[in-house]
């Protein structure tokens, strides 16, 4: 709080009075926003943006409006499709200035309510708002996604335009044009019209401009999914790689076959294909943001540099595009009806992400071991992974899975280092054990005659060529699934989403005939994914990992704490630096032999950590040795899991 010093007035009472009045009132009142009718927006918004300064990572916007005398409310987007959650970030937008076009100026107020909107009073004999702008671009991580870079730009049309309130999303047409640096290379599903100093698009609504993202950079390479399409009539559907470097781009053929055979296994499971054309766009960077986000008939995704090159070692993010892929059916095309708004300034709500995102989770990991992208080792290995990280889950006994479907409104994806007790994005992974139970019980009361399988193409495969959204609710899904297979759908659905832990929901893994298990080796697909993190895990014994970056946090961080175990119960914290073991300095191999070597309890584990100028020694006396989860078969029972992971002929 600024302090300021006290001057010494005599003021009345009635003064006093009259400024405590104004204060309380907005300096003049302001039209209300107008609702949102249905009719179009009359005429078309051209929308001009200029991302060639990568250096100051600054775009530069001018878009011209069409208005009409009178008054005037523009919306700059704030609840964005595939974050479900009012996730948009205002500060990164910057230097409103409009005019009349003639160049006169004209004087914006921004709602003192609604901070997303912007009036405008259009004086008589005016056509058009012509309205300059800038979005910034993060510098850096630690200021949020990093979105432009010396060698990428990543443009979502989102970030750069504002829309008039008052329409359906839909009904506002607009021309987009994008200017990249000299020599540059972009992919979007977006149509290109012309292409000179700058790029022309097709004129589209504002619904799909939004919905169709567009990668550029100086080394993109482009491969195409499907060589078939074009001769069968197919969509077409396009792998489009950008990154830090050239070498990077270096996928060997088996990879790309890898790729093609998750569209051919999509195919085989949806039956239908809901878009005119698919576009991976996809970012192999150590500073361009990571990012996985679903798009109608696109899709950004953005890991580290060796994807391709180390093929092996990037094995934990070889679900992202099976994911994102499936979302093409599962989010985009049907839709939550509470879920599917108007524009981009109404509240959504999210009851029923655990179909939206946990379908699309089963299925991500589905198809990844259906097309190869993962091997069936790998496969199980992710399931164990999934299956003993929510068993362990500590915040399962207060929160249900339905409520975290709140999450993304609730607190987004903001890191908490009490993620295992607060929950977060739970309706994905726990949702994957949900559906893999309702998958092993259609094929277990059919014979194996049925399965999820049936479900997903008869509900997401519907009308094959259909782009247009078609909504569900929770009704819909119950009916589609007793169409498949009758059962009490309803109760074992509410079941799982209202009821609380200890304990994950491990009946689907037990009738695939498999069981969770835990030994003293860390699995490939662990080490590849606690790598991708930046972690030594240590979650299953002593309860915690250990951060192994560097950066603005430092490394040697204590990290994942679990609620209530080993670490947590002796009295640690999370984020304190971890500074030795047993009277070393720290280094994970350090610590596991530390917790080897206490299986008979004489030498608890020491830890000495640091928490700003503060030292402390802290012992565990932890047993149990070294444990990380896999899966063992269980003799005598069908293997639904290794038939749900076989590829389909």
């Amino acid at each position: 709080m600024t302090r300021f010093p006290m001057v010494r007035r005599a003021v009345s009472r009635a003064a006093v009075a009259a400024i405590l009045v104004a204060a309380a009132l907005p300096a003049a009142a302001l039209p209300p926003i107008p609702p949102i009718g249905d009719h179009a927006f009359p005429g078309a918004i051209e929308l001009a943006v200029d991302a060639t300064d990568t250096d100051r990572r600054i775009m530069r916007v001018r878009e011209t409006i069409p208005v009409r005398p009178g008054h005037v409310v523009l919306f700059y987007p704030q609840w964005l499709p595939g974050t479900h959650s009012p996730s948009a970030r205002l500060d990164q937008f910057s230097g409103l200035v409009c005019n009349d076009g003639a160049g006169n100026r004209v004087a914006w107020t921004r709602d003192p309510v609604n901070v997303w909107a912007f009036h405008f009073d259009i004086a008589d004999g005016a056509a058009k708002l012509v309205c300059d702008f800038e979005f910034l671009s993060p510098l850096d991580a630690s200021l949020g996604r990093e979105v432009m870079t010396p060698a990428i730009v990543g443009v979502q049309w989102n970030q750069v335009v504002l829309y008039p309130a008052g329409h359906d999303a839909s009904r506002v047409m607009v021309k987009p044009t994008l200017t990249l640096p000299q020599g540059w290379s972009y992919a979007t599903a977006l149509e290109t019209e012309s292409r000179n100093a700058a790029i022309a698009f097709k004129p589209v609504n504002l619904e799909t401009l939004v919905d169709s993202p567009l990668f550029a950079g100086r080394y993109l390479k482009t491969f195409d999914l499907d060589p078939g399409a074009a001769a069968a009539g197919r969509p077409p559907v396009r792998l489009n790689v950008v990154a830090d470097r050239e070498a990077s781009l270096d996928a060997k053929p088996e990879q790309i076959d890898a790729h093609r055979k998750l569209v051919q296994q999509a195919d085989r499971l949806f039956g239908s294909r809901h878009y005119a054309d698919y576009d991976f766009l996809f970012a192999l960077s150590d500073q361009f943001g990571g990012i996985g986000l679903e798009h109608h008939q696109s899709s950004e995704n953005g890991v580290r540099p060796n994807y391709f090159t180390d093929w092996k070692a990037s094995v934990s993010n070889h679900e992202l595009l099976p994911h994102e892929y499936s979302h093409s059916w599962d989010g985009k095309f049907r839709r939550p009806a509470d879920l599917t708004t108007p524009n981009y300034n109404v509240p959504m709500q999210d009851s029923l992400l655990w179909v939206y995102e946990g379908q699309t989770q089963y299925w991500g990991h589905v198809l990844a071991a259906r097309s190869g992208l993962v091997d069936p080792q790998t496969a199980r290995d992710i399931q164990a992974a999934v299956a003993a990280n929510y068993d362990a889950r500590a915040g399962r006994i207060w929160r249900n899975l339905q409520d975290t479907t709140n999450q993304p409104i609730v607190g987004g994806r903001a890191d908490t280092e009490w993620s295992d007790w607060v929950r977060g994005a739970d309706y994905y992974d726990e949702m994957d054990l949900v559906w893999l139970e309702v998958d092993t019980k259609i094929r277990e009361l059919s014979n194996g005659t049925r399965s999820l399988d049936d479900f997903a193409k008869a509900f997401f495969g519907v009308e094959n060529g259909r782009v247009k959204v078609l909504t569900y609710s929770f009704d819909d899904i119950v009916a589609a699934l007793n169409r498949v297979q009758a059962f009490d759908w309803r109760a074992l659905l509410r079941a799982r989403l209202d009821g609380y832990g200890p304990g994950a929901p491990l009946d689907g893994l037990a009738r695939s005939g498999w069981k969770l298990v835990f030994d003293e080796k860390e699995s490939d697909y662990a080490k590849s994914a606690a790598a991708a993190r930046r972690v030594a895990g240590f979650g299953y014994s002593l309860g915690f990992d250990v951060s192994t970056e560097g950066g603005r946090n430092g490394g040697n961080r204590i990290t994942n704490l679990r609620w209530n175990g080993p670490g947590f119960a002796a009295g640690l914290a999370g984020r304190v630096t971890l500074v030795a073991v047993n009277g070393r300095s720290f280094t994970p191999e350090l610590l596991k032999d530390g917790i080897a070597a206490n299986r008979d309890g004489r030498q608890p584990v020491e830890l000495l950590v640091k928490s700003g100028d503060y030292y402390r020694t802290v012992k565990i006396d932890y047993r149990d040795g070294l444990r990380y989860p896999h899966l063992a078969r269980v003799e005598g029972t069908p293997d639904r899991l290794s038939a749900i992971f076989a590829a389909r002929p």
